[in-house]
């Protein structure tokens, strides 16, 4: 917890210092943040001509993270609606057509990165959460997922057993088995999701950042771009990259940012959907493209594979570029990097 705050501070902190566009001509600059979804800190920066406007701007954009943190709920029923606990839960579900919009995406983002990107591998993830959780409250006893457990769930995570049908609004999953986890690509969507009703209100000048999914809406309000850092995880308050962004996503993946220890070697939170262990390829991967989802959605699938793997599956993603950091130290970045080093 103490190196995630670490992370969102260093990413808030340069953020402000590049950052003077503007709504509608307004010139003063205004933030507002939540700690309320995807279990994270969400700031929403602009400028407005009063912090009434502001205020309004920033409150649409909390109510429809609002909406998708309840709809991704796999812990948590909510009144009224059909989520994807009530869907894990029931097998079979009439659901809204945000969250079929959402599934839809998920399916095709896991064709798209070669089956890397699994929003259907909740089987195996539950398995290391709850250890994971166990090993946080008593340091003493935690321990691995037992592993014949984890090899009987990632039996169950093949996505093809989620079937969607848009005429009757239904999900359904035909393995009894399956559960469904959005965590490597839910924040990302509902961000996207969020910006978006930015740029339909032509409104400008703006820059969320949910957790370091960063995503901005429009240019500095003199037409320049917004500089976002990169951060150094072996270098406090460093940074690997500064790069300039105008509405694009910055989306960062490492294994220094969710973790707990067994018997002094940390396991992280990104699994493997091969080894169903923690990804040893890298220590942090960085993609920088215009969709949030997108973003959020290639560095979990290029943290799960080999560099070489990796280049290979952006040829699915032409407008991706990506930093790698690797464990002995080494940074790579696609030729299209932008990002001073």
């Amino acid at each position: 917890m103490k190196r995630f705050f670490a992370c969102f501070l260093a990413c808030l902190l340069l953020i402000p210092l590049a950052s003077c566009g503007g709504i509608g001509g307004g010139n003063e600059k205004y933030t507002a943040y939540t700690l309320d979804y995807f279990d994270t800190v969400t700031t929403v920066i602009g400028y407005a001509d009063s912090k009434e406007a502001f205020d309004l701007v920033a409150n649409d954009i909390f109510a429809t993270l609002r909406r998708y943190h309840e709809l991704f709920s796999i812990y948590d029923s909510v009144d009224g609606i059909n989520n994807l606990k009530t869907l894990n839960e029931e097998r079979s579900a009439v659901v809204s057509e945000e969250l079929l919009d959402f599934l839809e995406y998920g399916k095709a983002m896991y064709e798209k990165t070669d089956r890397r990107m699994n929003i259907g591998m909740g089987a195996v993830l539950s398995l290391w959460h709850k250890a994971r959780e166990e090993g946080l409250l008593d340091p003493v006893k935690a321990a691995l997922p037992d592993e014949e457990a984890l090899r009987e769930a990632s039996l169950h995570c093949d996505l093809d057993a989620l079937v969607l049908d848009r005429q009757t609004m239904t999900a359904t999953l035909t393995d009894d088995k399956m559960l469904l986890d959005v965590g490597a690509l839910g924040k990302g969507y509902a961000v996207e999701m969020a910006a978006k009703q930015l740029e339909e209100a032509g409104i400008t000048g703006y820059i969320l950042n949910a957790g370091g999914n960063v995503r901005t809406v429009g240019t500095r309000a003199d037409g320049s771009f917004w500089l976002v850092g990169v951060e150094d995880p072996n270098r406090e308050g460093e940074y690997l990259s500064t790069v300039p962004v105008a509405d694009a996503s910055l989306v960062t993946s490492g294994s220094y940012m969710r973790y707990y220890y067994v018997k002094g070697k940390a396991y992280h939170h990104i699994i493997s959907p091969d080894t169903l262990m923690p990804s040893e390829f890298f220590v942090s991967l960085t993609v920088l493209c215009r969709d949030s989802a997108e973003a959020d959605a290639l560095s979990t699938a290029l943290f799960t594979v080999s560099y070489e793997e990796g280049l290979r599956m952006l040829e699915n993603f032409p407008d991706a570029e990506v930093l790698w950091l690797f464990p002995d130290g080494e940074i790579r970045t696609t030729e299209g990097w932008q990002g001073e080093m």
